[in-house]
């Protein structure tokens, strides 16, 4: 039988720590609005797309739901450096960051995968097929959704327990979420081929199984802005700025996909360069050896 009274339990309990650092949990809210703005134009080019409206319409939609999930990713990536930088890290600050992760990058491309790629698909003469999609498209995104989620709470028992900060197990979530927006971008229009949809449902279902996976993808958190770089390492990071903004399209289509496919591309390059065990001599049949 226990005989603490509650001022000895509350004296063994851990003090709690109270607050909040403001400036990362700004760049945190502003992951939030970004996912909750791109639901809601999500929504808007479905009701364009039920309501007939021109494809040019529908498509402005999609791409400014997919240009707020880019927005998104770059918010929380500021969020997790400004927090670095500045030694204000926090547990709440850790929750409140994946919270907002499930919204902007779980809900939102889930929704946007969905709508984009199955609800303007125009029936064929198989209607069987057209349902098979349809049906198909919720697993997928609810998968994308369930995986994403999944992996935001395995990183978060990882991170406390992994020394090695270099690499991501599994691809991020935020990454997974920035193919889904920067096809969209690049294409806008919503898909109405059924096998253009198969095809894209593929691809959002071969995401949501890297989320989930044990390959390994480069973190970058290496890269301290604080040391001195070469005038090359500026060179390139203003090519890939400039690309952005002049070709955003083109750009953020490679870069989002040269990104999800370099994990698996890593393992397979490692697989075949692996070194074989070491061989040691054998002595021959017959042959005594002798010891000096």
């Amino acid at each position: 039988m226990d005989s603490a009274g509650p001022d000895d339990r509350a004296v063994n309990r851990a003090p709690v720590r109270r607050g909040v650092y403001i400036l990362p949990s700004l760049f945190t809210l502003g992951t939030l609005i970004f996912g909750y703005v791109a639901i809601l134009f999500t929504l808007k080019a479905t009701q364009l797309l039920a309501a007939g409206a021109s494809a040019g319409g529908v498509g402005a939609a999609f791409d400014t739901a997919a240009k707020m999930i880019g927005w998104a990713i770059l918010s929380d990536g500021l969020d997790g450096r400004i927090a670095r930088l500045t030694n204000a890290t926090s547990e709440f600050g850790r929750e409140f960051d994946s919270l907002a992760d499930v919204i902007a990058f779980g809900v939102a491309p889930a929704f946007l995968a969905y709508a984009w790629g199955v609800q303007a698909i125009v029936p064929s003469t198989h209607p069987h097929l057209f349902e098979l999609i349809v049906k198909a498209g919720w697993l997928v995104g609810f998968g994308f959704l369930i995986c994403g989620a999944a992996r935001l709470a395995r990183f978060n028992i990882d991170k406390g327990a992994s020394k090695d900060q270099k690499y991501f197990i599994g691809l991020p979530i935020p990454a997974a979420a920035g193919v889904v927006a920067a096809v969209v971008h690049w294409t806008k229009s919503p898909i109405t081929g059924e096998f253009y949809s198969l095809a894209w449902l593929a691809a959002v279902a071969l995401g949501a199984f890297l989320m989930i996976s044990r390959v390994r993808y480069y973190s970058f958190k290496g890269i301290d802005l604080r040391k001195k770089r070469s005038y090359l390492f500026i060179i390139v990071l203003g090519l890939i700025a400039w690309a952005i903004v002049v070709y955003s399209e083109l750009a953020l289509l490679v870069l989002a996909t040269v990104y999800s496919l370099s994990g698996p591309a890593l393992k397979l390059v490692g697989r075949f360069h692996s070194r074989p065990p070491a061989s040691h001599p054998r002595e021959s049949p017959g042959r005594e050896v002798q010891v000096t």
